[in-house]
């Protein structure tokens, strides 16, 4: 990976007011930090971090930081993170992480397809692109800025792996070596789709607990439906029984 020609800045405002400050200027603040040297404060042209993220193919940058004034010299460190305002997509902040030329970094990056799968061309398949993007290591000026991977012949039903992908020479891969990558999936028939779509309209059944609830709720509303004519019959036969009462008295008065 070639590197970049970066030219930053020292700096010394770092309240939020001092930052504000800054951005009005025209530039933004960012730090750079390593595992061999204490983090320093910096700040940076919008408009060169900008140009130099919107050029690049990939989200891996590497550059030469020329800090003004400083003693170091050229400085070699990876864009680490980018923090971009919500509505205006501007830059807000940089990271940048300092490397050593000679060890062994760790980063993700990209995986683009080239060419048309035979399995799709002639056979109708759908070519599934798994992992976009897989870990790698190498010397900071060694690492790819993104890993091209032919599936001109690859057939319906094949697949590339991770141990499979091809990468260029010092540079190793990063995870479990059977995953797959890229692969041609056969195409799906008019029985699967209309399958599918079947098994998407067919209501759920009801969990057995639900059903139990739903039978007692249902034994007792009937329970309590047929308890209620009882009910109004007793009460008539209570005000017939009384009606009798009264009547025996009036008559013994007479």
């Amino acid at each position: 990976m070639k590197s970049v020609s970066l030219k930053v800045f020292p700096r010394t405002l770092a309240k939020r007011a001092g930052v504000k400050k800054l951005r009005t200027s025209g530039r933004v603040p960012a730090v750079i930090y390593g595992r061999r040297t204490s983090p320093q404060n910096l700040e940076i042209g919008v408009n060169e971090i900008e140009d130099l993220i919107h050029h690049s193919v990939s989200e891996t940058i590497l550059v030469d930081l020329a800090v003004e004034g400083g003693s170091q010299g050229q400085r070699l460190a990876l864009v680490q993170a980018v923090q971009h305002h919500p509505l205006s997509g501007r830059v807000l902040h940089v990271d940048f992480h300092e490397v050593a030329e000679n060890e062994k970094v760790t980063v993700t990056v990209p995986v683009e397809t080239v060419g048309e799968a035979a399995g799709v061309k002639t056979g109708g398949g759908v070519l599934e692109h798994v992992l976009f993007k897989i870990k790698v290591r190498a010397l900071p000026r060694d690492l790819p800025e993104v890993i091209n991977v032919d599936v001109s012949q690859l057939e319906i039903g094949q697949t590339i792996h991770l141990n499979e992908i091809p990468l260029p020479e010092g540079v190793e891969v990063i995870g479990d070596k059977n995953i797959p990558v890229i692969s041609v999936a056969a195409p799906i028939t008019e029985a699967q789709e209309a399958a599918a779509l079947e098994a998407a309209t067919i209501p759920l059944a009801e969990p057995e607990v639900l059903k139990e609830k739903k039978e007692e709720g249902e034994a007792a509303a009937a329970a309590g439906a047929a308890a209620k004519p009882a009910e109004k019959g007793g009460e008539k036969a209570a005000e017939k029984g009384a009606d009798k009462a009264v009547e025996k008295k009036a008559e013994k008065k007479k």
